[in-house]
């Protein structure tokens, strides 16, 4: 014990790894379908450490959560701003309605029960999963005008109550969506998704686990012209103008690839690379000869390029849309292969919705994929390199928007550099998806500040909050996990019936995605992606998630100044 304490007081950032680490290896860990998380495991561990008596500059959390939240929303910016239309107004006030649920339920019980301003702000972050009220509610924390010992106590209730709420917090979603509402509203999760994919396919087939389309699928194979053929004599422009799914990436004769730049005209014995639809091409014409081997040695370079969808003509349309458009421009010679939003991949369906900031992936040549770059937006390489400028702007004007204060029942609070930086990165990364030349951040980059910020700052908390916890856990232990059942179930119950009943989303899978997206449950949502077994969940649950991240994290400078009662030292 003595070595690790003259540890402690030597290099003290050592036990801050060290929680990240262990936290992560814990956050492992599985009990029947549920995971604790990486961020959990941080602070139990952190907790643990925190035992020891180990002292970490408060301004390294300070830093590390002004880091984090940046990049979340830096990473929301598109999504958010797109759900303030009136196209996804329903989505937007189902979220907003289960986030001020959440809050209204939070100060009930406070109120209700007599806890104090720490334990209530835990209370929320546990029991509505949301790690970052941790954060801006600290920092509310910090400006009141109380002793540092009260101040010290109340962030030790945050870190308790966050920790004792956040198991069932995390449990309570993926009960209702997988169990509780399919149960009293007699819906086969399955048949659902089934249905709704069918609906957005336009009634076409929905396949099963292990199935595929093969008519979706993308391969090259090579034709040999017979003599007599109607394409002789034609150009290979004009070929390939003929067929809608195909498309000729290359000319061979005598073994040689021609420039197809020079539009030569085919003649007998001319081999074509032809890329396009499997189901076109199983049943090729008569008139492109028979399948033929390419020559030895010879190699048909294609490219998967993943593109940010910005321009506003493809924007708002439906991939069915984009799809026709591609049969009569530029885009026509490459398959559009896949669709993120917000990181997560979308069916692939006649009827899906594209939206601005989108990730398309597009296969083809590279010089067909250079054509068409362009009118679609910018590709995802192009942001490799951060941009400095714009991210040291964006991190400066939170940190600033951080100092405005305004009263509540005449105390001071702020938003703090946490809420801040979080309005900061909305608005850049919103002007990244808008103006790509600006404001660059790579999704790498992103992720790390976003999962290694929180990391860090949960360990911090964690390791600060060490020495109290067990005294604090003695006294509140069981009713704080009680509270927080309710905290966890009773915004869901109402929500999904307002959001049902009186904001008309009935089809089950958007009903069951809007639940989990605004209580930004991420372990609800892949519970609900397990019982659908396709993506069709994701589309609402993006809307949703994005506007839940931005109220809940801002519910905690409020929670701090609508709660009065200071812990008792």
């Amino acid at each position: 014990m003595e070595l690790l304490q003259w540890l402690a007081g030597q290099s003290p950032l050592i036990y801050l790894f060290v929680a990240v680490s262990l936290g992560y290896l814990v956050g492992k860990l599985k009990v029947g379908n549920f995971v604790l998380g990486g961020i959990a495991g941080t602070l139990i561990v952190g907790v643990v450490l925190g035992q020891i008596g180990v002292q970490i500059d408060s301004s390294i959390k300070s830093i590390f959560f002004a880091l984090f939240i940046y990049a979340v929303g830096y990473q929301g910016g598109p999504q958010f701003f797109r759900a303030l239309s009136l196209k996804s107004l329903n989505q937007l006030l189902s979220a907003a309605t289960m986030c001020i649920l959440g809050l209204l339920t939070v100060l009930a019980f406070a109120y209700g029960f007599g806890l104090d301003r720490g334990t209530a702000a835990g209370l929320a972050a546990g029991g509505l999963t949301q790690s970052a009220i941790i954060g801006t509610a600290g920092e509310t924390v910090q400006k009141l005008n109380v002793s540092a010992d009260l101040k010290a106590l109340m962030e030790t209730n945050i870190a308790v109550g966050y920790a004792v709420c956040y198991i069932f917090g995390s449990i309570g979603p993926i009960i209702m969506v997988t169990w509780f509402f399919p149960t009293i509203m007699r819906w086969d999760i399955r048949k659902e998704a089934i249905k709704l994919a069918e609906q957005m396919s336009g009634g076409t087939k929905t396949l099963e686990p292990g199935e595929f389309n093969a008519a979706d699928r993308i391969d090259t194979r090579f034709y040999q012209l017979e003599a007599g053929g109607s394409h002789l004599g034609q150009s290979a422009s004009a070929f390939d103008a003929t067929y809608d799914e195909v498309t000729v990436e290359a000319v061979l004769r005598s073994g040689q690839e021609l420039n197809l730049a020079q539009d030569p005209a085919l003649e007998t014995g001319d081999v074509l690379a032809i890329t396009g639809l499997v189901s076109v091409l199983d049943a090729p014409p008569q008139d492109w000869g028979p399948e033929t081997a390419p020559p030895n040695g010879y190699s048909l370079v294609l490219e998967n390029r993943h593109l940010v969808l910005t321009n506003p003509d493809y924007a708002g349309s439906k991939l069915q849309g984009i799809h026709d458009h591609t049969q009569s421009a530029a885009l026509r010679d490459v398959f559009i292969t896949g669709v993120k939003r917000a990181g997560r991949s979308l069916p692939l369906l006649p009827d899906l919705e594209l939206h601005k900031g989108d990730e398309l992936q597009l296969t083809g040549s590279g010089r067909d994929l250079d054509a068409v770059q362009k009118s679609i937006g910018y590709p995802i390489s192009a942001g490799a390199i951060t941009d400095f400028v714009f991210f040291g702007l964006g991190m400066t004007l939170g940190l600033l928007l951080g100092l405005i204060e305004f009263r509540i029942a005449g105390i001071p609070v702020s938003i703090g550099s946490g809420g801040g930086c979080l309005l900061s990165g909305l608005l850049f990364g919103w002007l990244r998806s808008t103006h790509p030349r600006y404001a660059a951040l790579p999704t790498g980059a992103v992720n790390f500040l976003r999962d290694f910020g929180l990391a860090v700052f949960v360990a911090v908390v964690g390791i600060s909050a060490g020495p109290q916890v067990l005294t604090t856990l003695q006294e509140q232990g069981l009713n704080l996990f009680l509270f927080g059942i309710g905290v966890t179930l009773i915004p869901q119950v109402i929500g999904f019936f307002f959001s049902y009943y009186v904001l008309r989303i009935q089809n089950p899978i958007e009903a069951l995605a809007c639940l989990v997206g605004g209580r930004s449950a991420n372990p609800g949502f892949a519970a609900l992606l397990g019982k659908a077994e396709n993506a069709t969940p994701v589309v609402s649950f993006t809307v949703t998630y994005a506007v839940a991240n931005v109220l809940l994290t801002l519910w905690g400078p409020l929670i701090i100044g609508l709660v009065s009662t200071n812990p008792t030292p």
